[in-house]
């Protein structure tokens, strides 16, 4: 059983991002259902296409895309911080605490 005493800060920060921008892209797909939604309603006369209405696009339409493309985005970036932030706390404190015990080497 090995000790992990320091983590590399930007591997952990990319891996962090990667796992957010996949976490992103299911959130950005349910998320986008909901412009579908909107876009049925529209559609049905359940609401009004004023109402809820953009130039050019329906207000459904730009709500999925920027879901399916904004919040892995966002979600991505979000973790990369998040990663930076996490490994550099527990460089600091595992100095301290002495680490973590692992079975992997």
């Amino acid at each position: 059983m090995k000790k992990l005493k320091r983590i590399r800060i930007f591997p952990f920060a990319k891996f962090q991002a990667l796992l957010f921008l996949l976490i992103g892209i299911l959130c950005g797909i349910i998320y986008s259902f909901g412009g579908l939604v909107i876009d049925i309603l529209v559609t049905y006369g359940v609401l009004s296409a004023e109402d809820v209405s953009s130039p050019g696009l329906s207000f459904g339409t730009v709500l999925a895309f920027g879901a399916l493309v904004g919040m892995p985005l966002l979600f991505a970036a979000a973790g990369f911080l998040t990663g930076v932030i996490e490994a550099i706390l527990f460089n600091l404190l595992a100095r301290y605490f002495g680490g973590i015990k692992t079975d992997f080497e």
